[in-house]
């Protein structure tokens, strides 16, 4: 296969996704402004008004699975580009990918500084890390 398409083939999807990461950190997608869509989908769900305290532990806990299933994904597409066209599971491809999510990971909350409404935490990047070790380890039981 020619390089070109083994580029568009095997790195363009974990580009693409870490392009939707970046858009993931603007203050659109702040907790100010997903907040109140936790709320009113809850409360559309349960059809009544929910504890302020309720709907801040759930928001929360949604935010947090969000950074591991997003960087779960980027790991997972990372290990595919990394593995390319060659079979099986390697723990160098593996890592490699765990690597590149993490320092991507770490690059995003920098960049989160910088965007009104947003904070940067060490603790996201280390979540961030931990889902991308998980598709790994999903890599490698499958």
């Amino acid at each position: 296969m020619a390089n070109r398409a083994r580029l568009y083939i095997y790195w363009l999807p974990p580009i693409l996704w870490a392009v939707a990461i970046f858009g993931f950190s603007s203050s659109i997608f702040s907790s100010e402004n997903t907040g109140p869509i936790v709320e009113s989908m809850l409360t559309a769900i349960f059809g009544y008004i929910i504890k302020p305290s309720t709907i801040n532990t759930i928001h929360y806990l949604i935010r947090k699975a969000g950074h591991l299933i997003e960087y779960a994904i980027l790991a997972a597409l990372l290990f595919r580009a990394i593995r390319g066209e060659r079979k099986g599971w390697n723990w160098r491809w593996a890592a490699a990918a765990i690597a590149i999510a993490a320092l991507y990971a770490a690059t995003d909350e920098f960049h989160q500084s910088f965007v009104p409404g947003r904070t940067p935490s060490g603790w996201d990047v280390l979540l961030d890390t931990t889902g991308a070790s998980l598709a790994q380890v999903l890599f490698f039981r499958r």
